[in-house]
């Protein structure tokens, strides 16, 4: 069964209660499972879709924003605790090696006592970080193709992945950028962030902690719900699934309010994106 699960759906760091978690993808293609993006929550979402953390093998993380990989390093020694005892991949940007480096030291008093004391092989001989080359790239019978968004001031690639006649594309965090709709032409699902204008300034306002750089940020890197509709449009993809929602968490905001936003670009198969979707293919 070919599918993506979205575990996590909220865009940004912060959850609240009663809120989504950050963003966390689960893609099973061609026999093939890849793990994308590793927010708060991922593992606990894994579980929920079924997947046992030991069977890990591949993950791909498409920037260094903490809601997109505060969970790598969790999600790989949790694996391990659950048994994990072949080798994981972990692919992504310029950055991930420093990351897994400090997590193993911060984590060297349990690391070290339970290799000593349980007799688990070392969890950092069972991980290899690769950054992403500048070409495709295979994943088992997945080829993979990476594309350099417009997400400043983080370097961010979104991921095409194409296995048994099928094609997915993950947008990962970009402002609207015509690059994407070739990027994602013909794709069976185009994974796409969204945001809703009207919902900004209380979004804002709810943060409390940051000022103008925030909203300037957002209208700078990121895509409103009709620029995602568009680029799925011009792509000519079957199916659009709008995730990292900004706001995912205001009750004042629903279903139709984002329907609304892309109807005047998008009329196909359409998904808005919660935690624990899953997407069939």
């Amino acid at each position: 069964m070919d599918f993506v699960a979205l575990l996590g759906t909220k865009g940004g760091p912060a959850i609240r209660p009663g809120s989504a978690m950050p963003t966390s993808h689960l893609l099973s293609l061609a026999g093939q499972r890849v793990v994308v993006d590793c927010g708060l929550g991922v593992a606990r979402g894994l579980c929920d879709q079924g997947m046992a953390l030991k069977d890990l093998s591949q993950i791909v993380i498409t920037h260094l924003h903490s809601d997109h990989y505060l969970e790598l390093g969790p999600l790989l020694h949790t694996a391990w605790t659950a048994g994990l005892n072949s080798k994981v991949t972990v692919w992504g940007p310029e950055g991930l090696t420093d990351y897994w480096r400090h997590f193993l030291a911060a984590m060297a008093y349990d690391i070290t006592i339970r290799e000593a004391d349980e007799g688990r092989e070392p969890l950092a001989a069972l991980v290899s970080i690769n950054l992403l080359p500048q070409g495709p790239f295979t994943i088992g019978p997945l080829t993979v193709r990476t594309l350099a968004t417009e997400h400043p001031p983080v370097p961010c690639f979104a991921y095409r992945f194409e296995g048994a006649g099928k094609a997915v594309v993950f947008g990962a965090d970009t402002g609207p950028m015509p690059g994407m709709a070739e990027f994602a032409e013909g794709a069976d699902l185009l994974i796409h962030e969204a945001m809703l204008k009207s919902a900004l300034p209380g979004l804002i306002a709810r943060i409390g902690n940051a000022d103008e750089r925030l909203l300037q940020h957002l209208l700078r890197s990121h895509s409103f719900a009709h620029d995602a509709a568009r680029i799925a449009r011009l792509a000519g993809v079957k199916a659009l699934a709008l995730n990292h929602l900004i706001p995912a968490d205001d009750p004042g905001y629903g279903y139709d309010d984002w329907h609304t936003a892309i109807a005047g670009e998008w009329q196909g198969i359409f998904y808005l994106g919660h935690d624990g979707l899953r997407i069939e293919f």
